[in-house]
């Protein structure tokens, strides 16, 4: 099931997606199945949400009723954004950083997250700005003290994500500065929907693509994460509870733009579309402020 929270004359909804291809059609959930939230937190916090717009999806999949809006982030506000650095191996070789032994971790304010179609605004104190395709995780229950072996239950799905990232901040300055050069407004895109964890067979077996103005500048596939999704869940619960709604950005595969040589940094115009197996297309344009 793909789910998609749409702007509809300024109200949020919840939809379904129905259809492949160019011949998408959202359904408004709540139309059919008023007991159902509106928002994605609300939805995924309730216990049988996903069962409820499972089923709600499939009673209006022929007839609607229909809508149309303009696309957000699947989940516009999430309480938390979670990001780990260097969890594909042959980019930490790129990066010239040694491979990590656990998960490196860093956050994006919620002020970051941008859907499908919406512009990255490169920042004017921003010179050396990156593209990143990840793969990105949406929790689906609260999370604290997860086992591994668990840890995949918490996952309510899957979206494309593009970890745009100031190096000339992140890098570049004393001590590196990861949260500022990671978390400008409009740096964390993810989208264009929530793909249900059951419709992907195994997260770690996909296909992983950016491209760049119609240039594949990415091309890896899951498959070589350094630490997998539970991995992951199991080691931040230890400290902190993961919520309903909240995101993780897993990680990027090499042929990110500041390790080619001449680097290749964003600038206005550019058009970058970020594709993974089984969840869609994610773009985006870029603007200067």
């Amino acid at each position: 099931m793909r789910l998609g929270t749409m702007d509809i004359n300024g109200h949020h909804r919840i939809v379904g997606v129905v259809g492949d291809g160019q011949e998408l059609k959202h359904v408004d959930l709540a139309q059919i199945d008023q007991s159902l939230a509106i928002s994605m937190i609300d939805l995924l916090s309730q216990n049988d949400g996903l069962a409820k717009a499972a089923m709600a999806l499939a009673a209006g999949q022929t007839k609607g009723p229909f809508v149309s809006g303009r696309l957000l982030a699947p989940v516009p506000n999430p309480g938390k954004v979670l990001c780990i650095g260097l969890n594909y191996r042959d980019h930490a070789i790129e990066s010239n950083a040694p491979i990590p032994t656990e998960p490196i971790c860093f956050s994006k304010f919620t002020s970051a997250v941008i859907g499908p179609d919406e512009a990255v605004r490169l920042p004017k104190s921003a010179h050396q700005v990156d593209y990143e395709a990840e793969l990105v995780v949406i929790i689906g229950r609260e999370a604290k003290y997860v086992a591994a072996e668990k840890a995949m239950e918490y996952v309510a799905g899957y979206a494309v994500g593009n970890d745009i990232s100031a190096r000339d901040w992140q890098i570049g300055r004393p001590g590196n500065q990861w949260l500022l050069g990671k978390t400008p407004d409009t740096f964390a895109p993810f989208g264009p929907y929530l793909v249900t964890a059951d419709e992907i067979a195994d997260p770690h077996e996909l296909k992983i693509q950016l491209r760049l103005n119609g240039e594949t500048m990415q091309n890896s596939s899951t498959k070589e994460l350094i630490f997998h999704i539970e991995q992951v869940i199991a080691h931040v619960t230890q400290l902190f509870t993961l919520s309903p709604g909240d995101i993780i950005f897993t990680g990027t595969p090499p042929g990110v733009g500041m390790a080619r040589k001449p680097p290749v940094f964003l600038k206005a115009g550019d058009q970058m579309e970020v594709e993974i197996e089984g969840l869609g297309v994610l773009r985006n344009s870029v603007v200067q402020e």
